[in-house]
């Protein structure tokens, strides 16, 4: 497999990442990738993949499901791949004509397809228009669907649930609401809260945070939230600051086959210029941060934000770099150097123990 394109020059909404250890590949899919650089590629009911060995050189788009004879011929939106029980799983956003939208799963043996639908029906509750689903397994094993009630619909959009059947293609109870983009302390004060790209993350101490997005009064922002009860019924408690909003967006998390903690993320949120932005990510104590962005993308990506009057007039030449971050052993929020009367005391202990006659 050849890997010709740089991911400075992909442009895609709503990344979603899938490390396969099984392949030691990395993949992202859409419904079209760089249109005019491949317009052999279907203009409505098909999923593209990307291939990548090391997440700036990408291949060309693969075809891994067409429409065929399933309901749905439109939106097709956020798709994301995740492995269950051996198996992958792309889960979207789909709709018909007429119909509200909604999202269910498809499945093949291969993360290049060719993907099938598990069923014909959409798996979000009748009656509601919905999007950004994603996939949540609780501690007892039991997969759930978290997906986005759409302010279209309610104007407060929410952050709901719905558990699954073992095949992903059915709901086996009825939803529950999370949460409310009214909710979020960085929100922008509107009438109306969007609520999109919500993502369950489980932290190495048990802590359980949602990644989602909304707006602030910087453009597109990625916020988290954290549950208190450790599972998806929460409470949930939003996190005072965003994570990241530069305009900047539809976030998920992944780890790199050498165990690195990343987020992607498309910025700006202007249709024919998003591009994906990837972000080491640091863990501590049930709450993330950004070590540095990889790619470069932020260059010239600063959308409609107080920021946007430094962003690059040309074209970023700098090669991408990861960062080998080193081992801190303190913990974070105690000073790297010690206070001086703490110093003074442990030297007149050691000083008091080099006097004292040997036993």
């Amino acid at each position: 497999m050849e890997f010709p394109l740089h991911i400075r020059d992909i442009r895609q909404s709503d990344p979603f990442i899938l490390a396969d250890e099984a392949s030691h590949m990395y993949y992202t899919y859409a419904a079209r990738f760089n249109p005019e650089q491949f317009p052999g590629q279907k203009k409505k009911g098909a999923f593209y993949a990307l291939a990548s060995r090391d997440l700036i050189h990408w291949s060309e788009p693969q075809l891994v499901f067409e429409k065929g004879d399933f309901w749905a011929d439109l939106d097709y939106w956020a798709p994301e791949c995740h492995i269950w029980k051996g198996r992958y799983y792309l889960i979207s956003t789909f709709r018909a004509e007429g119909t509200y939208r909604g999202c269910q799963c498809l499945v093949a043996d291969s993360p290049l397809g060719p993907f099938k639908p598990v069923k014909n029906h959409l798996v979000t509750p009748p009656g509601w228009q919905c999007l950004d689903g994603t996939l949540y397994v609780d501690k007892a094993g039991k997969p759930w669907l978290v997906f986005c009630h759409e302010w279209l619909q309610v104007c407060d959009g929410q952050i709901a649930a719905v558990p699954l059947s073992e095949d992903l293609g059915e709901a086996v109870g009825d939803p529950i609401i999370l949460f409310r983009g009214s909710e979020a302390p960085w929100r922008k004060k509107d009438t109306i809260f969007v609520t999109d790209g919500c993502f369950p993350y489980r932290c190495a101490d048990g802590t359980l945070l949602m990644l989602w997005s909304s707006f602030s009064d910087r453009g597109y922002t990625t916020g988290y939230a954290r549950s208190l009860s450790g599972e998806i019924y929460g409470p949930w408690i939003q996190e005072e600051l965003p994570i990241y909003s530069l305009d900047g967006a539809h976030s998920m998390l992944f780890r790199t086959f050498e165990g690195q903690l990343m987020m992607s993320l498309h910025s700006p949120n202007i249709h024919q210029h998003k591009r994906i932005l990837l972000f080491e990510m640091e863990e501590n104590a049930g709450k993330l941060q950004i070590i540095n962005e990889v790619t470069g993308n932020w260059n010239q990506r600063i959308g409609d934000t107080p920021g946007q009057e430094y962003k690059s007039s040309s074209p970023c030449i700098e090669e991408p770099q990861f960062t080998h971050l080193a081992s801190l052993n303190f913990k974070r929020g105690f000073p790297l150097y010690p206070h001086p009367e703490t110093v003074k005391e442990e030297t007149a202990t050691e000083a008091k123990k080099a006097s004292e006659p040997a036993k």
